[in-house]
């Protein structure tokens, strides 16, 4: 796909800064390095990612590592959409410069959504959990953003089911346990033709709908090919404390 010949079919990103990536690659194997040391992360389905251009990694939401693991664990590195709350203090410059992206979960955020059509259009990879926060990591719960990516780019969005970042009962900040084993699975891609300007509330609400049915097929195929299965709810105590607006869909099929 020439992104640049359908530069008229996107929003103006032309003064975006690209999210930098002078930590992000070298510290990507160090970094797995350190994680090894605590517990092992497999990863499968790899072959899904393309190995060049512009992709869109949608994962579920279970636990804290989720984030990290996308970026150090996927084949290239990953630019994440990350609440702005992460990018307090001293994490925060840490975060700029590893390139993720700060996120206003709680207010429409164009920023964050054209720094991610800047960096698909210049081939990398955005990250986005479509869940907006930790939880059950089931689907229940699924905003428009990586759907809506795809729409106006038409860069492919491969799943990521992330299953042992939290055990069952798990706090929302828990690690997973000393010793234990992490997998991450990459599904097949889902792919939208780009549909230039205008877009219709209606036409991100379908393709939302039809991502997140893709999704769910294959958390499905993930959890029978690792034999694993997800985490269950939050403990009752803390379903809410992270909790962010009710503005995507659930528990609907796409017509």
């Amino acid at each position: 796909m020439d992104l640049d010949a359908s530069r008229a079919g996107l929003p103006v990103t032309d003064g975006i800064e690209l999210p930098p990536t002078h930590l992000l690659h070298p510290l990507r194997p160090l970094a797995r390095w350190i994680i090894s040391r605590r517990f092992t992360v497999r990863t499968r389905g790899t072959w899904h990612v393309p190995e060049a251009g512009p992709v869109i990694l949608a994962a579920n939401h279970v636990g804290v590592v989720d984030g990290p693991l996308l970026a150090i664990f996927s084949p290239r590195p990953v630019h994440a959409l990350t609440k702005q709350e992460m990018f307090e203090g001293k994490l925060g410059g840490f975060l700029h410069h590893s390139g993720q992206i700060p996120l206003n979960r709680f207010a429409a955020d164009p920023s964050a959504m054209k720094a991610c059509i800047a960096v698909l259009r210049a081939g990398r990879v955005a990250g986005v959990f479509p869940e907006g926060t930790r939880g059950a990591g089931d689907l229940a719960r699924f905003h428009g953003g990586a759907a809506y990516l795809a729409l106006v780019t038409g860069a492919p969005v491969v799943p990521v089911t992330m299953l042992g970042t939290r055990e069952p009962g798990g706090s929302s900040g828990s690690l997973p346990p000393r010793g234990s084993t992490v997998d991450m699975v990459y599904g097949a891609p889902f792919r939208v033709p780009q549909s230039p300007w205008p877009r219709t509330r209606e036409q991100v609400r379908q393709v939302t709908l039809l991502l997140r049915e893709h999704m769910l097929d294959q958390q499905a195929r993930a959890i029978a090919a690792s034999g694993r299965d997800l985490p269950g709810p939050l403990p009752p105590g803390q379903r809410n404390i992270d909790d962010d607006p009710h503005t995507g869909v659930v528990e609907q099929g796409a017509s």
